[in-house]
């Protein structure tokens, strides 16, 4: 996500209200374990011997096998972050499927995604003094209850302000134990040292991304889940540093999602000056508000280095 000067002072505005009024309960939920995943869509409990193997949606075990993924951004509750913000979690799926239904490939239905914010970067420290909060646990379930009822892939997107990735992930155990759930990392909100959100450009580097990916991967062995979404945001090269040292993951699927935002020759630019289709899947955003035109699916399509998961903001 990106914004400049006041747009981006405003969003961290609307963040502040929204998520200090929520952190004491966000508090209250982090405590639940990670056996609770189940409860939460509603599954029962199988004896260890009887237990299914779990799946992706329709039986699948890989993220990407040949179709294309489309996902709607933002905070849940919060316009101001992306259209996910806009509308309650069975408005959102039915906007983003009509979105997604021109990204077919080769006749397959695109398969729709939630990337929610779930670590929101703000631009006062707050308790902790990280210049991060967590979205209420009791505010993301429904989400992805949804997305189970509707075939949905969910991605947790983590703005982590001064704290490390893989500190922030853990605290997302007990939605991470979920087979349809996934992790997303933007760096744009990582900051370091005296960095205040809003006024600088983030950053991260191989070593963190892989210190969180290293965990994940572990995390997805140990429970027995299928493939997850890994997905890093970049739209400068300097976002993430000694990218090439990047370490694929046996059982995670890495993303890199390119968020350039602008005519479409300014937004094929960056792309073209980040992409590593050799280390990644390619991701691309477009933007409704920020992007002039809006490009097409069948423009998104013919992009190469070939796209093959887009995300609306």
């Amino acid at each position: 996500m990106r914004f400049s000067g006041e747009g981006r002072r405003r969003a961290l505005a609307v963040l502040v209200a929204v998520v200090l009024g929520t952190t004491a309960a966000c508090g209250a939920s982090s405590s639940r374990t990670v056996g609770d995943a189940a409860a939460l869509t509603g599954r029962r409990a199988a004896s260890p011997t009887a237990a299914p193997v779990p799946t992706l949606p329709g039986g699948r075990h890989h993220v990407f096998d040949g179709r294309f993924l489309v996902a709607y951004y933002g905070t849940p509750q919060t316009p101001a972050l992306g259209v996910l913000g806009e509308g309650d979690p069975e408005q959102t799926i039915a906007r983003l499927t009509t979105a997604a239904a021109p990204f077919q490939r080769r006749g397959q239905t695109p398969q729709i995604v939630l990337e929610l914010i779930v670590s929101v970067a703000s631009g006062s420290p707050g308790g902790g003094g990280d210049y991060s909060h967590d979205v209420p646990r009791d505010v993301v379930e429904p989400w992805i209850a949804a997305a189970h009822r509707h075939g949905a892939l969910v991605v947790l997107d983590l703005q982590p302000g001064t704290q490390d990735f893989t500190r922030v992930a853990r605290r997302w155990s007990w939605a991470l134990a979920d087979p349809w759930v996934g992790l997303a990392l933007d760096p744009e909100w990582r900051m370091h040292g005296t960095q205040v959100p809003g006024r600088v450009f983030g950053h991260t580097d191989a070593a963190e991304v892989d210190a969180t990916s290293a965990w994940l991967d572990s995390f997805t062995a140990s429970h027995r889940l299928p493939e997850k979404v890994f997905l890093v945001h970049q739209f400068r090269r300097s976002m993430v540093r000694q990218v090439a040292q990047v370490q694929r993951r046996p059982h995670l699927a890495l993303v890199q999602h390119v968020d350039g935002y602008g005519t479409p020759g300014e937004k094929l630019a960056t792309y073209r000056s980040v992409a590593r289709p050799d280390l990644f899947t390619e991701g691309f955003k477009l933007f409704y508000d920020a992007d002039r035109p809006l490009m097409s699916a069948a423009q998104v399509l013919a992009v190469r280095p070939r796209v093959d998961f887009v995300s609306f903001q």
